[in-house]
């Protein structure tokens, strides 16, 4: 194995993190911010790259930081190691209410399509990079854009997932339409492709966009049920407006109160 053999365990049920324990020089990369808490004789390190172990120079390292840029990620990665005898463990925890996912790339011929912002950390050695659509309608309308994450190597790595998270396995030829915010990732051997919803009165007035993510079989996806755009978008229609008091909110009494106190202007 390339990658680092590293041994973990899930905590929670709503708010979950994931505790990694680590043998004498183990280590784990980590989006920076996932961070939660490490045990005495553990190092940290910040590295340049998507954390693999390949020994690429310092161009490899800036096209390894590019790609990361135009998955919307930071630079740089954290490194955690275990530099003392006998076993620590570090902990990172999830972005917002959710699943934690763990992905044994062994699993899954090597190599995991995920969305964007679902990586939370990988065993030393997994490769993060990213993934383009070769379709034009997919990258324009797919919801991810042309560009995805791709996690690669033979260790494990940890996804999260929005709200409650599905596991399906598809057949050959079987397909499943997903909203395309709702997909938290997908095997190698899914294809996938975006259907457009049709008809008049679904695409006027359905309100649930106007594609679906068409998965093609065989393969396993998985689908989180609250995406965080979705999630952003309900907190920012239900935030008090600048200078407003809130008062009676979601009420027809707080609009009336609105209009007496002068908050709303014509």
């Amino acid at each position: 194995m390339t990658a680092h053999e590293i041994d973990y365990k899930i905590y929670g049920e709503e708010m979950q993190y994931v505790e990694i324990e680590l043998d004498p020089q183990e280590g784990v990369v980590a989006e920076s911010g996932s961070f939660m808490m490490m045990d005495d004789g553990i190092s940290m390190e910040t590295i340049f790259g998507d954390g693999s172990q390949k020994d690429t120079g310092f161009l490899g390292k800036i096209l390894g930081a590019g790609k990361r840029i135009l998955t919307g990620e930071s630079l740089f990665m954290t490194a955690f190691y275990n530099n003392l005898v006998g076993k620590r463990k570090v902990s990172f925890a999830s972005p917002y209410p959710g699943k934690i996912i763990p992905i044994d790339l062994t699993e899954f011929g090597g190599k995991f399509i995920c969305q964007k912002d679902a990586f939370l950390c990988a065993a030393k050695g997994v490769s993060v990079g990213i993934e383009f659509s070769k379709k034009l309608g997919r990258g324009l309308f797919g919801g991810e854009g042309f560009i995805m994450q791709k996690l690669e190597g033979d260790g494990m790595a940890f996804v999260h997932a929005g709200g409650t998270m599905a596991k399906k396995e598809l057949q050959a030829g079987e397909t499943l339409r997903v909203d395309t915010g709702c997909i938290v990732g997908f095997d190698q051997t899914v294809h996938y492709d975006i259907e457009f919803v049709g008809g008049i009165k679904n695409t006027v007035f359905g309100g649930e966009g106007l594609f679906f993510a068409k998965l093609e079989g065989p393969g396993t996806v998985f689908v989180q049920s609250l995406p965080f755009s979705r999630l952003a978008g309900r907190v920012l229609a239900s935030a008090p407006r600048a200078g407003g008091n809130n008062k009676g909110e979601g009420s027809i009494l707080g609009g009336i109160g609105d209009l007496l106190d002068g908050d709303n202007r014509f």
